[in-house]
């Protein structure tokens, strides 16, 4: 596959001409990927995705929060993982425009704390939902202060049916997801198989073959 070329399409807006650019470049953690953007010149839209040029056995990492230390575990997050936080009914889903990131245990539960909170400002008014927030809120803080001394243990999961996702810790366990969890699964991306160049994963409808 060519490291970087381009391809014509029409604008969905405007209808006009648009060029599509694509860049290979490999990303640790997450090896081969392909940006892809697009500006139309003659309207607003714009358009950009990273695609995955591969893909692993699909994976489920587990860590279990018991100390500071498990805290500091780096995690690494593909765009086709899925967080999940059982004990605190907290499921993060991949979308089409999420994005990879490296963090740490703590910088997870960091991450949902601030969806969380502003899940219970915008539910003001609505008493249970709102005391359902403070006591999330309340319960992630425990945990971020000092695992040992919280009122609950959690386990933080990442599910990555591309196997692009991982947990780096001593403590973490691995294995290989099933084909039932598999459906219940989002991608959340396109992904190219380079050998046929052809979409083999796609959040689309009717997605096919790329011409050659």
């Amino acid at each position: 596959m060519i490291d970087n070329f381009e391809t014509k399409t029409t604008c969905p807006l405007c209808r006009t001409d648009l060029a599509i650019k694509w860049q290979k470049d490999t990303i640790p953690y997450f090896g081969d990927i392909m940006y892809t953007t697009a500006v139309c010149s003659n309207c607003s839209f714009r358009f950009a995705d990273t695609l995955i040029l591969n893909s692993k056995d699909p994976v489920c990492y587990a860590l279990p929060i018991r100390s500071l230390t498990d805290l500091d575990a780096r995690v690494i997050r593909s765009s086709s993982g899925t967080i999940i936080i059982e004990e605190l009914g907290i499921m993060v889903e991949p979308g089409p425009i999420s994005e990879a990131y490296v963090s740490n245990a703590e910088g997870i539960l960091q991450r949902v704390r601030g969806v969380v909170e502003s899940a219970t400002r915008w539910s003001e008014g609505e008493e249970e939902k709102v005391a359902i927030g403070v006591d999330l809120l309340r319960k992630i803080d425990e945990i971020v202060n000092d695992p040992k001394t919280a009122s609950t243990e959690i386990t933080i999961q990442i599910k990555d049916p591309l196997g692009n996702s991982a947990i780096l810790s001593a403590n973490a366990t691995s294995r290989k997801l099933m084909p039932e969890e598999l459906e219940t699964l989002k991608t959340g991306m396109i992904v190219l198989d380079v050998e046929k160049d052809e979409i083999i994963h796609d959040i689309s409808e009717g997605a096919g073959a790329i011409g050659k």
